[in-house]
């Protein structure tokens, strides 16, 4: 069954048709890429100017004076950004091996109880995130006394139950006939996931690792939480140093905001081959 109706045969139909499609994709192309746009226009603003924020789409002039400003306004500038690239970087190395490791182990394997486990991780992801924050913010900084550590920033997003779903709902779809015959073979378990699973599983591995790296990257309210110090705050929460009560320094939060956003740039067109493939796939599964 085709996308659209095929059955326009009036160029002048055609035509107005195709016409509207485009302009509502452009509309909406527009309407996405526009605060992307502003943020990068308003961070070559002057810093000097604080409190001053310039609704202008087109910039006046440009300066680079924000982005110097940006990592001279404090010591830890450069902290923000490291911490935010390790705690990213571990997130996403533990969810792409946990979480295919599950997976497979809820798709391919057979062990008492599956079923009922399974059940309860789904039923888990209907609880929201805001209701956890406080327990477990109770559990890590008052009983484990984490505060203000990587452990604290890392472990509470280790894995997560959306990313063993993804992965198990992939791995389902892999022929079981393969790896009999490589049990028939004498392949061991071990060897069957890293030498037969894992290379077939390199797009969903790279949709994971895309999808939880913008999020650990992205995550505020956490890091906010359990961070006390400026050297230990990521780059989302050290942005808002450059608020004060009567004034934001707004070019320079902006110019903060383009550089922070630039590693998720690199990522995603870096991998943007095998995540596309990984939304066709999807898509096509249902």
């Amino acid at each position: 069954m085709g996308l659209f109706n095929n059955s326009i045969k009036s160029k002048g139909s055609l035509f107005a048709r195709n016409g509207l499609i485009i302009t509502c994709l452009l509309l909406f192309a527009a309407a996405t890429i526009f605060p992307i746009y502003f943020m990068i226009i308003s961070s070559f603003g002057d810093p000097v100017e604080a409190g001053a924020m310039s609704y202008s789409i087109i910039p006046s002039k440009i300066s680079f004076e924000s982005y110097k400003f940006f990592f001279n306004f404090s010591a830890h500038s450069w902290d923000w950004l490291k911490n935010s690239f390790i705690v990213a970087a571990c997130i996403t190395v533990s969810n792409v091996f946990f979480a295919t490791l599950a997976g497979y182990a809820f798709a391919k394997m057979k062990f008492r109880g599956k079923g009922i486990l399974f059940a309860i991780l789904l039923g888990s992801m209907m609880i929201p995130t805001q209701v956890t924050q406080v327990p477990l913010y109770i559990l890590i900084v008052n009983i484990f006394e984490l505060q203000n550590t990587y452990t604290a920033l890392i472990m509470p997003s280790i894995v997560t139950v959306y990313n063993i779903f993804l992965v198990k709902q992939f791995m389902s779809s892999i022929p079981v006939e393969i790896i009999e015959a490589a049990k028939i073979e004498g392949c061991s378990q071990p060897k069957i996931f890293w030498y037969i699973i894992m290379p077939l599983s390199k797009t969903v591995m790279a949709v994971l690792a895309i999808l939880t790296f913008m999020a650990a990257w992205n995550d505020f309210f956490w890091p906010f939480l359990v961070t006390n110090t400026m050297d230990m705050q990521t780059i989302q929460v050290g942005l808002k140093n450059f608020r004060f009560a009567n004034t934001t320094y707004f070019a320079p939060m902006m110019a903060g905001a383009t550089i922070s956003a630039v590693p998720m740039f690199i990522l995603f067109f870096s991998l943007q081959k095998y995540f596309l493939e990984g939304v066709a796939v999807g898509a096509v599964k249902g």
